[in-house]
């Protein structure tokens, strides 16, 4: 018997669970952030929100519970406990009938075959667009300020909710006889004295090409930059990518993204703002953290949560199949006070 294009997508091949499987399987082709795995691979929660409670300055996310039973327990002496409503992203694309069209003939018995292949098209599509759009939220945790793809809409401010100042640290790279040195100290010091009881094993700066160039062209870095370059045989590796130097590696940084505004105009979001540097830690055990709330969907309500969910349903003539995507992330800082931004300009 002949197949149709809806007979097709009610296979078990394109079920909620196969299609979100399928989607999470698909490699990550965006994101230095996240192959630096600061995040980790993320947890699920069950519920849309997170309640983040505070202790001396250290921010500890409570798990989701039943209604009905006994409470977490809070430690003396915390302050307050916020909730935080978790980001929720939908993405929907489409595959056509005319996507599959002599691609097998109708009636083929591999006609399921060129459909999941013109779908995981698509899905690599969306999973990437998703990607991308994690990578913008990871590096809005690294600021403290977690911002919504038109940059404008905040999401999440650790800093103000929590009352922390954020620590900026002006490297007047246009002065030559800058205390560069000194202005690193101040850097590892300020995190150190933050870490709150975790640890650490070294730190890292994401830094802009502009502050990268004027950084490694300073008098006071320029030859210790040179060197590292001529152990590093700069004529196969990029150096712009790691430069250990005094307990911190520098790394240029060219994050970003283009966003759609709401007068229908595209805007490039850069990642990490021209001239600043972002500083945190890294090998940390509990400072960063990324949790996922459960889809939109009626068989996921109190499940815990993945990072994306992928569902179709067939158009009512069976002309078309429509693909929607979601994901509910929200990247995390604990210890707020160990993020420091650093700019090239004077004080």
């Amino acid at each position: 018997m002949a197949e149709t294009l809806a007979d097709v997508f009610n296979s078990d091949l394109f079920s909620l669970r196969e299609l979100t499987r399928a989607i999470n399987l698909i490699p990550n082709m965006y994101g230095r952030i996240g192959e630096l795995k600061l995040f980790g691979t993320g947890r699920g929660v069950a519920t849309t929100s997170v309640i983040i409670e505070r202790n001396k300055n250290v921010l500890n996310l409570l798990p989701s519970g039943t209604r009905g039973a006994d409470g977490t327990k809070g430690v003396q002496g915390s302050r307050d406990a916020l909730s935080f409503a978790i980001p929720y992203i939908p993405h929907d694309d489409v595959v056509k009938a005319a996507d599959v069209i002599g691609v097998r003939q109708f009636g083929s018995t591999n006609q399921m075959e060129s459909v999941a292949r013109k779908v995981n098209d698509k899905l690599i599509t969306m999973r990437n667009k998703h990607a991308i759009t994690l990578e913008w939220l990871r590096a809005g945790a690294l600021r403290g300020v977690v911002l919504d793809a038109d940059g404008t809409r905040v999401l999440l401010n650790l800093f103000s909710e929590f009352g922390i100042t954020e620590k900026v640290v002006a490297f007047d790279l246009a002065n030559d006889t800058a205390d560069i040195p000194g202005k690193i100290n101040e850097v590892l010091r300020y995190i150190e004295d933050n870490l709150e009881g975790d640890v650490m094993k070294y730190v890292h700066a994401l830094c802009s090409p502009e502050f990268f160039d004027a950084f490694t062209t300073h008098p006071k870095v320029e030859e210790a930059y040179k060197f590292y370059t001529s152990t590093q045989n700069p004529l196969r590796e990029d150096v712009r990518k790691r430069f250990e130097h005094k307990g911190i590696v520098w790394e240029e940084y060219r994050g970003q993204a283009t966003s759609l505004q709401p007068d229908g105009t595209k805007i490039a979001r850069r990642f990490i703002p021209a001239g600043d540097v972002r500083f945190f830690p890294m090998g940390t055990q509990e400072t960063f953290d990324t949790v996922y709330a459960p889809a939109d969907f009626i068989e996921t309500v109190n499940t815990e949560g993945v990072e994306l969910y992928a569902k179709q349903v067939v158009e009512k003539f069976g002309r078309w199949v429509d693909i929607h995507t979601q994901s509910s992330p929200l990247p995390f800082c604990m210890r707020p006070a160990v993020l420091v931004r650093g700019h090239r300009n004077a004080p």
